[in-house]
């Protein structure tokens, strides 16, 4: 069994370039750099950046080019595809794409100097938060680590039998812990 997946998420480099295949479909490409963050022997920190090529074919094509732009932060899944030719001066060329199957956007904004045009998300292609006064992300708020280690309130500690939750209505009727066999 052989497998050709790629997922990269990163900043687009470039505009998307939109095209028409003689069939009609449109195709877009566009660049899309990836950064690694690392510490070297010698204990300095560096970032290596890698750049990859996207094409993006059908609804993916008129996606990419309605909400893409330069600097726009999306995640790609595809496959990876090398294509030759030959060019004008008979040297054959090689290019390394990655043909985008899913397509997932960014924050609104996210890395983009031009944030009035990417204000236009649609909730079909993005997970925007969802504004509750409970939400503890929502307000910025930081949302608690408990470690395994977490020390327990002293009221806790010294009991020695385990905090029962009375049940009401079906829930009551539905489970009883001693029926566990574990």
């Amino acid at each position: 069994m052989n497998l050709n997946k790629s997922f990269v998420l990163g900043n687009v480099t470039r505009d998307p370039e939109v095209r028409s295949l003689p069939s009609g479909q449109q195709v877009t490409s566009f660049g899309l750099a990836t950064n690694r963050f690392y510490t070297s022997g010698a204990g300095e920190k560096k970032q290596e950046v890698e750049f990859h090529n996207i094409v993006c074919f059908g609804k993916l094509a008129d996606i990419s080019s309605r909400y893409l732009n330069k600097g726009s932060l999306v995640l790609i899944e595809g496959r990876i595809k090398t294509r030759n030719w030959v060019n004008s001066q008979g040297i054959k060329q090689y290019r390394t794409e990655i043909i985008a199957e899913s397509m997932q956007l960014g924050p609104k904004g996210a890395g983009s100097p031009n944030a009035s045009r990417t204000s236009n998300y649609g909730k079909s292609f993005s997970r925007p938060e969802p504004e509750q006064p409970n939400n503890p992300t929502a307000g910025g708020d930081e949302i608690p680590v408990i470690e395994e280690n977490y020390p327990l309130p002293q009221a806790e500690l010294t009991s020695n039998s385990p905090k029962e939750t009375p049940f009401e209505g079906d829930a009551a009727d539905e489970i009883d812990v001693r029926d566990i066999p574990f």
